[in-house]
């Protein structure tokens, strides 16, 4: 669960720290005060995108910090948020640094927000489908009509291209085919340009080369003169020193060696020497082979890589070319095979959908009518439809708020506070199935009067049996439900304007509910109202099966 909430430096807020315990935990405040800005704190943390606007003034950035307890692990999971008033933002996890959609991936599976925007969505087709499968397990049956379809549309398109005009298809076997021959005629060889370059360099250098080669070797080896008689006349001397001196025995060993040395580098600039005035005579062959490889490589490709890869791709076209109407009739088969692949796998998600329509319903229904409808109010109608990726079904929540009324689609009758109580009973239904530990709901008591807060706040605290749950909300007649109430109000400090978060009391939850019930004037009666309602809530939560 979510256990703690730093925030530092966001929007109105200067410093706050909200301890968060199990059940239902209910934030009030007078309208502006900052209660939607813990929403936007918890969405940072959850990977949403980060924006400026939302750094307190005068503030070099925002923080925001959560802390939440996990199954099995012995410390609490650390996430952090920071933007910085120059557009910065900066994800931890632990302390350690990630990106936002790694922080997304992490705490998407712990924490869950509900807002006002939920009701525009329950209006798309799409989402109202994707419920549909989500309540019903659908992922495997979905997954497989998807994959299936992909197939089927990407051999489709494989099929189409094989439908060609005679003339077409000889054209393109011809470029294919020239392009093959050409590359492999001309053989090219991976790092072979740098190796001609290498050798044209040579061969521009060549005859300062073999001069200077020749001029070391005469320096060596030349017949008077040279290193090789000055070597051999102090071997000389130096054998006939080690017959009087044996000490000196080495020394003569040594000139002996390197007179060995010095014939075999004489020897290796003789042979360079003749290399290098062959390769003078091989430019204007280089500079041709360079010309292929150039002219090659401005048709079909950047390297010599490119070249061979291309030459490959083009003698495998044209072995498809040549085999066309054997391909066309495997395409066409494969065609056929997977079309009742997918027709299959969409008919059995479709008995799926069906199925689970009329489980979604009654259950969604039962939480209707908990929340003042009259019952039969909600169905789910699963039409055919083109198949596409998602299946072949249309899949429409219908509405009946009224006795005696037709269903009908939910963005032709419902009203903003009949949406408000749709969403809830929707996402009640589906956190029973739902693992997400903390749900957070942001006014979701937006259109709602008086009379049917109760049962929302009924229906609220019950869902907190096994989640848990924080709500934003303006309705007395919800917070009296609350296991845990915090209020946020707006401070002035220092010439500021601050936001605070303060847990409340007993004591202090009567007089902030009598507050949202009748603000200061008729101070008694509004206290005597907080008392009925904090009696009442007591009442049923004592007597409800989720108490226990």
């Amino acid at each position: 669960m979510l256990r703690e909430l730093a925030v530092r430096d966001l929007a109105l807020i200067d410093r706050v720290r909200v301890t968060f315990a199990p059940g239902l935990t209910v934030i009030t405040g007078e309208t502006g005060a900052g209660k939607s800005l813990l929403i936007d704190a918890l969405g940072l943390v959850m990977g949403a995108r980060s924006d400026t606007g939302l750094v307190r003034h005068g503030a070099a950035g925002a923080r925001v910090e959560a802390l939440f307890d996990v199954d099995a692990a012995p410390e609490p999971l650390i996430c952090v948020r920071e933007v910085s008033a120059e557009g910065r933002s900066v994800a931890r996890i632990d302390d350690e640094t990630v990106t936002a959609a790694r922080l997304a991936q992490v705490v998407g599976p712990l924490l869950e927000i509900h807002g006002q925007h939920e009701q525009q969505r329950l209006l798309s087709g799409a989402w109202q489908r994707d419920v549909l499968d989500a309540f019903g397990g659908h992922a495997a049956l979905r997954a497989q009509v998807t994959d299936t379809v992909r197939e089927l549309r990407a051999n489709e398109a494989a099929l189409r291209e094989l439908t060609l005009e005679p003339a077409e298809i000889e054209r393109r076997l011809e470029l294919a085919a020239h392009a093959a021959d050409e590359i492999e005629a001309a053989g090219p060889r991976e790092g072979e340009i740098d190796e001609l370059r290498g050798r044209l360099t040579l061969a521009g250098n060549a005859q300062r080369i073999v001069a200077l080669l020749a001029e070391a070797h005469d320096l060596l080896a030349s017949e008077a003169g040279s290193a090789h008689d000055a070597i051999a006349q102090a071997l000389h001397a130096t054998t006939e020193l080690a017959r009087l001196d044996p000490e000196t025995t080495g020394l003569a060993e040594r000139l002996a060696g390197a007179q060995a040395e010095l014939d075999d580098i004489a020897l290796d600039l003789s042979r360079r020497q003749e290399s290098v005035a062959d390769a003078a005579s091989d430019s204007a062959v280089l500079e041709a082979r360079l010309g292929v490889l150039y002219g090659l490589m401005r048709k079909y490709g950047e390297s010599e890589d490119a070249l061979i890869e291309y030459g490959e791709r083009a003698r495998a076209e044209v072995d498809r070319l040549r085999d066309l109407d054997a391909e066309r009739a495997r395409r066409a088969a494969e065609q056929e095979r997977l079309a009742g692949a997918a027709r299959a796998a969409a008919a059995e998600l479709s008995a799926a959908r069906h199925t689970t329509a009329q489980r979604l319903a009654a259950q969604v229904t039962t939480a209707l009518v908990e929340l003042g409808f009259p019952s039969a109010a909600f169905d789910v109608e699963v039409t055919d439809a083109a198949l596409d990726e998602s299946g072949a079904d249309s899949i429409a929540f219908l509405l009946a708020p009224n006795p005696g009324e037709p269903a009908r689609p939910l963005a032709r009758i419902a009203s903003g506070g009949e949406m408000s109580r749709v969403a809830l009973a929707l996402k009640t239904v589906l956190a029973r199935a739902d693992e997400t530990p903390t749900l957070i709901f942001d006014e979701v008591d937006a259109g709602i009067g008086g009379r049917s807060a109760d049962p929302v706040g009924k229906m609220l605290w019950r869902l907190a049996r096994d989640h848990q749950v924080v709500c934003v909300t303006h309705l007395p007649q919800i917070a009296a439900y609350a296991d845990n109430h915090l209020r946020i109000e707006k401070l002035e400090r220092d010439g500021r304007t601050v936001t605070q978060v303060e847990p409340l009391a007993d004591a202090q939850r009567r007089t902030e509910l009598a507050h949202m019930l009748g603000g200061t004037a008729g101070a008694d009666a509004a206290l005597g109202a907080a008392d009925a309602l904090l009696a009442a809530a007591q009442q049923v939560r004592s007597s409800s099966p989720a108490a226990a």
